[in-house]
């Protein structure tokens, strides 16, 4: 598999329903890696692959999905083609571990959060669920998404601190309107927080992938 991942394997035979979880800038696999166990109970298999783009950041490197400039617009052909190879990546994934292909829920945190947003617009009737964690939707990828009875499907969720100074709330506010104006089905969540996972996001998480994922039929 050409990503660098980290995955955590619930007890049994499986098929599992299956989080992909999405780093941050600047970060690399571990960082998502340590909530899996408290996500659900643990239900879900959580693979977390590693953004092939290197980032110099100190004494140890860390790791992103496609390179970006603060308040600059990225490279929508660079964004492509970090989101192809990690789509790639998925099918690679669901290939080798045992993942419920019903029951894929896409999750990424600030510019990994991007991502899962690319990978949902693209390819909605892959995904059982989207979460958002201190990020926000790229506006140009609007005009990608054209697949709203598909969009109308997957459940979103969006969490958010309301001291985040790397993606201020109002981006987060303007992902709200946007995703329902394309005709997802969004829950909101905001936490008293920076950038980062908030302690309360987790249990909102566990309880929104159970209700919307978990005792989902089919």
């Amino acid at each position: 598999m050409k990503l660098v991942h980290a995955t955590y394997e619930p007890a049994g035979e499986g098929p599992f329903p299956t989080i992909f979880a999405m780093h941050g800038w600047g970060s690399n696999a571990m960082d998502l890696h340590g909530l899996a166990p408290y996500v659900a109970g643990g239900q879900f298999l959580v693979i977390c692959p590693q953004g092939a783009t290197e980032v110099e950041i100190g004494a140890v490197n860390g790791y992103g999905w496609y390179q970006t400039q603060p308040g600059a617009r990225p490279d929508e052909e660079k964004v492509g083609e970090a989101v192809a190879q990690l789509a790639s990546f998925i099918n690679e994934a669901c290939q080798r571990y045992p993942v419920d292909r019903t029951k894929i829920v896409a999750v990424g945190f600030s510019q990994g959060g991007m991502m899962a947003y690319n990978l949902a617009v693209r390819w909605p009737k892959r995904f059982a669920a989207l979460v958002g964690i201190a990020t926000a939707f790229p506006e140009w990828l609007a005009d990608r998404a054209d697949d709203r009875e598909a969009f109308a499907q997957l459940p979103v969720l969006i969490e958010h601190g309301r001291a985040d100074e790397a993606i201020p709330m109002k981006r987060a506010r303007k992902t709200l309107e946007t995703l329902e104006q394309l005709g997802f089905p969004v829950t909101f969540r905001e936490y008293d927080c920076g950038h980062e996972v908030a302690a309360g996001g987790v249990r909102d998480l566990s309880e929104f992938l159970t209700e919307k994922v978990l005792k989902r039929e089919g």
